[in-house]
């Protein structure tokens, strides 16, 4: 059959593992977005997030969490990129908070956290398991709608995540209090390393 006349199953894969492939990439890459976009107001993209003193705390609102889950992309002859990753949602179904894992074939690792926009972005995101030993992770640069902090992962924490029940997340709003919220990890351990929710092996034409 003519390539002008491919089915709809196939057009909509292609589309499913561009859609997969941007938001792995995109996870992957964000010291290529840190060069292209402007720093935060009141920031310097990438900079080490400072212990800030808040003013108080403050309860965030409801949020309801999905299943830890893998999804996994390969274009052409590149390793393959693996992202682990849980959403939280706002009653309302907006997206709150983001939790990637993003693992390349070769080892290397990084943390990767979607917040709302109307944070402290000096202050960072602060992580802890089980209220363990705390983990700052700087804002590397944000959209309309939210803002992403990242560094490369940290091993110490990932093994903490693995045997771990919850994963503290402490923001500081734009008021200066701070806001945490508690993610379940019984599922992130056997998400990692079980199979892929969905794996995408794109091939390339030459």
């Amino acid at each position: 059959m003519s390539s002008l006349y491919r089915s709809r199953g196939s057009l909509a894969l292609q589309a499913a593992a561009a859609a997969l492939a941007g938001l792995l990439l995109l996870a992957a890459d964000s010291n290529l977005a840190r060069s292209q976009q402007a720093p935060p107001p009141g920031t310097t993209a990438g900079a080490d997030p400072a212990e800030v003193p808040t003013r108080g705390q403050r309860p965030p609102r409801p949020i309801k969490y999905g299943d830890w889950q893998k999804f996994c992309f390969k274009a052409g002859g590149a390793k393959t990129l693996c992202r682990t990753t849980v959403t939280g949602t706002f009653e309302t179904g907006q997206t709150a908070v983001r939790v990637d894992l993003i693992e390349r074939e070769d080892g290397d690792a990084r943390l990767q956290l979607f917040v709302p926009v109307g944070m402290y972005l000096q202050a960072g995101i602060k992580l802890s398991v089980d209220k363990n030993e705390a983990y700052r992770i700087p804002y590397t640069w944000c959209v309309t709608n939210g803002c992403i902090a990242a560094q490369p992962a940290d091993s110490k924490l990932v093994t903490e995540m693995e045997s771990g029940q919850v994963l503290a997340l402490e923001v500081v709003d734009s008021n200066i209090l701070s806001v945490t919220t508690s993610i379940p990890l019984a599922r992130f351990g056997p998400a990692r390393h079980g199979p892929a929710a969905l794996s995408i092996d794109q091939k390339i034409d030459e």
